[in-house]
């Protein structure tokens, strides 16, 4: 899975256009996004934003459906980041 993880976020890294199979903005959030990983029947999940439209900065990740917990501790991340770095 780390493999997967890895070529994942490379191929993000290089794509101009990414597609939502990799890369999904989450509904009612303020620029965040979702990067999914799949390998056979399982999903990990890792949140994500954009600093300043080009820099993306991983949160959290965790391997299951999307609790609200977890979006929950992203956006506190993001927020805490956007605040060190204004």
């Amino acid at each position: 899975m780390q493999d997967k993880i890895t070529w994942t976020l490379d191929l993000i890294e290089v794509m101009e256009r990414i597609p939502e199979t990799f890369l999904k903005h989450i509904e009612e959030t303020d620029g965040l996004y979702e990067v999914r990983v799949k390998q056979g029947s399982d999903i990990f999940r890792i949140f994500s934003f954009f600093d300043k439209g080009k820099l993306i900065v991983l949160t959290n990740g965790f391997q299951k459906k999307t609790p609200k917990k977890e979006i929950e501790k992203a956006l506190k991340i993001k927020k805490e980041y956007e605040d060190e770095n204004q």
